[in-house]
């Protein structure tokens, strides 16, 4: 019963642990990036938790440098991952995951930060999050939660040994659970938008199955100047996906009530290795960069409401996206 009630009050709380009561078959974790204000460093760190299809468990957090293209995962007991039911809080171990905060105690990286000013995906009656009605779908393989689309960072971390103050820094926080990652997905992510202040892009198109079919669903939302622009599968928006692989470009152009979100990924640099989970073990591997380039233009009519470039965008195309996608 306390599983159940716990249960019920994450689905209205997207942020919050969802697991309460599974065993197998089940993987949550959380997507923290950090920049320095110097944006000279880059980091995402991810905490979460895997249960196999056998119910053998295990913790972990994975650190990827965006800007050395490196990786690594660090295994914990599942004894160690410890969520509280209240909130969004994690302890793994000697480290601490949180809407406002993280402490960190790895061997590359350790300190603790404050999230200043976090900016959640509004909720609405019916729709908790950038899930909309979905997340109350009880098939679904994978879920998907916006903690913060946008916030600054306070304090500093020992990087490979060496001080550096991430103060003034930005932040960004999404999260994942469910039983699997989608067989193909796109996603990408810049809170470095030019020429304003405080603007973020994150998107994403996978193949959801459904009902023994498929289809590619999307989530967008481009924030600008405190208010919100969501181009969704479930608000009647339209998408058109254009991949050219030898250029490494993704183009999305996103319609809905006479506004058009065009944006252009292009990878640059290196990538890293992350796990992704395939019914909830940690077995499949996926290639994230964070040097990316996000160009994004948004019409509303004949008027062009914002035009500019997103630095050290975060960009996945994982999966036959060209055949299943486009």
């Amino acid at each position: 019963m306390q599983h159940l009630a716990a249960r019920w009050k994450a689905l209205w709380n997207p942020d919050r642990y969802h697991g309460w009561g599974k065993s197998r078959n089940y993987f949550e974790g959380w997507y923290f990036k950090i920049v320095s204000p110097c944006e000279r460093h880059a980091f995402a760190l991810i905490p979460g938790i895997s249960m196999d299809e056998q119910g053998q468990q295990h913790a972990f957090i994975q650190r990827l440098d965006g800007k050395a293209c490196t990786s690594a995962y660090h295994e914990f007991t599942a004894a160690d991952f410890t969520p509280r039911a209240d909130r969004f809080e994690v302890r793994l171990g000697n480290n601490l995951f949180a809407t406002d905060q993280l402490e960190i105690a790895l061997p590359e990286l350790s300190g603790q930060l404050i999230f200043k000013g976090t900016t959640p995906w509004p909720s609405a009656l019916g729709a908790p999050g950038i899930m909309g009605w979905y997340s109350f779908v009880p098939f679904m393989e994978c879920y998907h939660g916006i903690v913060s689309l946008h916030h600054k960072l306070k304090g500093q971390l020992s990087v490979y040994g060496e001080p550096v103050d991430f103060t003034g820094g930005i932040g960004y926080i999404e999260k994942d659970w469910g039983r699997s990652f989608p067989s193909s997905w796109i996603w990408m992510q810049t809170n470095h938008l030019a020429q304003t202040e405080g603007a973020c892009l994150m998107a994403s198109v996978a193949r959801i199955p459904w009902l023994g079919s498929h289809f590619p669903g999307f989530l967008a939302g481009l924030r600008l100047e405190g208010r919100l622009w969501a181009f969704t599968t479930y608000n009647n928006a339209r998408l058109k996906v254009h991949l050219d692989e030898p250029s490494r470009t993704v183009q999305l152009v996103l319609k809905r009530r006479g506004a058009v979100l065009e944006i252009n990924a292009q990878q640059r640099g290196g990538t890293g290795t992350l796990a992704a989970p395939i019914s909830g073990a940690m077995a499949g591997k996926v290639n994230e960069s964070l040097q990316s380039v996000i160009h994004v233009r948004l019409q509303e009519g004949q008027t062009t409401l914002y035009e500019g470039e997103g630095r050290h965008a975060g960009l996945e195309v994982a999966g036959s996206v060209a055949k299943e996608l486009v």
